[in-house]
């Protein structure tokens, strides 16, 4: 069959649009993007062979709108689309419009998405293969009544998971019962801020599992291929940091039995192009399914959307090791918090087996309206030891300033002997949670940030008025703040011991968990502030009245006073 594909348009940001426009170019197909006015001059727009901007600042305006990314499919010329990873990459209603457009998805068919792309029909479908499963809701849930009624039937610990996400948003682990309807609510919330609904369900929560990938690939002619496994179970609030494939110390029978059940559950599913089945397995060996992620994660199946068939028809045997760290904007000396800022230095490792896939490069700024991933490093070698060895050197090499990153805690695992296997490979979902030993810094905050993005305004040319966006960097100051991007910090160092609590991070204050002038107890939940997709809990560092200094809504920088404790701390009983 000849290729049929002539431009793509790249509905996503950062990494992976990079990424996906370099695969453009290998197969010989034009590359469109589209951008945020925050990501006007981030490396994926310079990369491509066209780039369209879609007015806006927020998710919902920009890489969540379907109209808009259609309009610019069609005023490009575009003859396909390709969602990457997060935004709408999974959400059926964006695929089907797509092909209601005239346009190629690349990706699963829009019923496929449907079914598989819902955590609880996934389920459903497992269970009629006759992959095993943890006990969980019918459905999603409406109330935290409802959720707490679960806990009580099923036990704790519980997951609250979005049913129509992944990724670790719109995830919550409820350990006890109190604050299994608060875990609800923030999991509906961080649901609906990265994937627009925010329906979750419910499942028993295996404490201390490992978790494991299947990577499958599979054509329009009814071929199913798993091409591997992968290792991802070091993770941070239920997100991947560190990934391996193939999985290490997996005995044969499980490795056949992850293998033998992702084909089952795409096979059933009518499953094609890439996509990732997730299974947790348990300290006693057992395995459960946990979802499938209906979406790119490691390659681009743009064969595949062109009517291609695959060229393999059975499971491929791994060949050397690979390890992949994800490099975030997030420091873990301070619990991993995001640190949006401005990248000042930015030189990353080479040599042999070193691959980075980056979104960014020095100078950039990482803004704090998407997440904090900024590249991905993939390490290689004929063996787990020797990819452990070049790891090492390369996270050596690697040197970014300006902002907090995650390199630190890569460097001390790569020490730790539970992840080395010296007694055992022990690392676990929760490892850096419960078991991870190692002391790290607190990195210095970053500057406040410049004035990001695009300042919008009109001209008159010619008797036609034209709208303009003009950097807001270029004018130096004069022109009005992009909002929710303050110029210029507030407050950036509160007195010590005077009863300030400070924002722990540059972000959005969503939500105050406790009305002006209430009395509290020390650890009570006060406030929750949002960055990078994620939401971080700001809670009481002691018994007292606080007055709250800031409206919800509004934009902190890291250090901004937003609540304080009254001089006096009287209780009345």
């Amino acid at each position: 069959m000849k290729k049929q594909l002539n431009k793509v348009l790249v509905a996503n940001r950062g990494e992976i649009a990079v990424r996906i426009i370099r695969a453009c170019h290998d197969y010989g197909v034009g590359s469109v993007a589209v951008f945020s006015d925050l990501d006007v001059d981030s490396p994926f727009v310079r990369l491509a062979d066209e780039a369209y901007g879609l007015k806006g600042l927020q998710t919902a305006d920009t890489y969540l709108n379907i109209d808009k990314l259609i309009a610019v499919a069609k005023r490009s010329g575009a003859d396909a689309i390709h969602p990457g990873y997060g935004f709408l990459s999974e959400r059926a209603e964006f695929a089907q419009a797509v092909q209601d457009a005239g346009l190629t998805w690349i990706g699963p068919d829009p019923s496929v998405i449907e079914a598989l792309g819902d955590k609880v029909e996934a389920r459903r479908i497992a269970l009629r293969v006759g992959a095993p499963l943890v006990a969980g809701s019918d459905g999603p849930v409406s109330t935290g009544k409802e959720a707490v009624a679960f806990a009580r039937q099923h036990g704790l610990p519980i997951a609250i998971k979005a049913a129509h996400g992944g990724g670790g948003r719109g995830l919550k682990v409820a350990w006890t019962m109190d604050e299994v309807a608060e875990c609800y609510e923030s999991a509906v919330r961080e649901a609906t801020a990265a994937f627009g609904r925010g329906e979750c369900f419910i499942e028993r929560f295996l404490d201390r599992p490992r978790h494991i990938e299947a990577q499958v690939l599979a054509d329009r002619h009814g071929n199913v291929v798993v091409v591997g496994t992968r290792d991802c179970s070091v993770q941070r609030r239920h997100q991947k940091l560190i990934e391996e494939a193939p999985a290490p110390f997996l005995t044969i029978k499980q490795q056949e039995n992850i293998q033998n059940a992702a084909q089952s559950i795409c096979s059933a599913a009518g499953y094609s192009s890439a996509g990732t089945v997730e299974f947790l397995l348990g300290i006693d060996g057992s395995i459960s399914f946990l979802e499938v992620n209906t979406r790119l994660q490691v390659e681009h199946p743009f064969r595949i959307a062109d009517g291609l068939p695959l060229s393999i028809s059975s499971p491929i045997p791994p060949r050397g090791h690979s390890i992949e760290f994800r490099i975030n904007a997030e420091d873990p000396g301070r619990g991993f918090l995001p640190t949006p800022g401005q990248i000042t230095t930015f030189q990353p490792p080479s040599g042999p087996g070193i691959r980075l896939d980056s979104g960014v490069v020095q100078g950039s700024t990482i803004p704090a309206v998407y997440d904090s991933l900024m590249a991905k490093l993939v390490v290689s070698g004929a063996t787990r030891e020797q990819a452990l060895r070049r790891a090492r050197r390369a996270l050596t090499e690697f040197q970014i300033n300006g902002v907090a990153t995650v390199l630190p805690f890569h460097m001390e695992t790569l020490s730790s002997a539970d992840f080395l296997a010296t007694n055992g490979f022990n690392v676990h979902t929760r490892w850096v949670e419960t078991d991870f030993a190692a002391t790290l810094a607190a990195a210095p905050r970053p500057d406040p940030m410049p004035a990001q993005g695009l300042i919008r305004t009109h001209l008159e040319i010619d008797g036609k008025l034209v709208s303009l966006g003009l950097p807001s960097i270029l004018l130096g100051g004069i022109g009005p703040a992009v909002a929710g991007e303050p110029v210029t910090a507030k407050e950036d160092k509160p007195k010590p011991d005077n009863g300030d609590i400070p924002a722990p991070l540059s972000g959005t204050l969503r939500a105050f968990k406790v009305p002006d002038g209430a009395s509290v107890r020390k650890g009570d939940l006060l406030a929750v502030l949002e960055a990078m997709k994620m939401e971080t809990q700001v809670t009481a560092p002691r018994d007292g009245i606080v007055r709250l200094l800031t409206k919800e809504g509004e934009y902190v920088q890291a250090g901004h006073v937003i609540l304080t404790f009254e001089p006096e701390l009287v209780f009345q009983n």
